[in-house]
């Protein structure tokens, strides 16, 4: 598909439940040992309350979209902007979504991305611009 056959207003999203074992590798992968990630007890007694997700491993879903979904595989990741607006838990399940905003020229997108959690709440959002594939 070519960019001329993206339009404004489609979308698309990829479903995940954050384990234990998840938040481990992106640990071991990132190094991010941060105790709120990490350490139960160092983190119950932080303004969470308990241990949250890496903000870029939940974010990290959003590629799943981009690169399977909507544009799809060959999409190349230009830019992304985030805001991290609420705490990923260990067993959440996020909602990562796409909706394309603007087609422009040269196979690119700007995009919406968001990932929201099982009940509603935006944890999640941002804007990219993506190249997508070409035919």
């Amino acid at each position: 598909m070519s960019a001329a056959e993206y339009r404004v207003g489609q979308s698309a999203e990829f479903t995940k439940t954050i384990t234990e074992a998840d938040l481990t590798l992106f640990a071991g992968i990132s190094g991010d040992f941060n105790p709120y990630h990490v350490d139960a007890v160092t983190a119950e007694a932080s303004r969470f309350g308990g241990r949250v997700v890496h903000g870029m491993l939940t974010s990290s879903l959003i590629c799943t979209v981009l690169g399977m979904r909507l544009p799809g595989p060959g999409t190349i990741h230009l830019e992304q902007q985030l805001r991290f607006l609420a705490p990923v838990r260990p067993g959440d399940t996020v909602t990562a979504r796409v909706h394309v905003l603007e087609v422009l020229p040269r196979n690119r997108l700007r995009v919406r991305t968001e990932c929201v959690l099982q009940d509603g709440t935006v944890a999640v959002d941002g804007l990219a611009l993506v190249i997508a594939p070409s035919a």
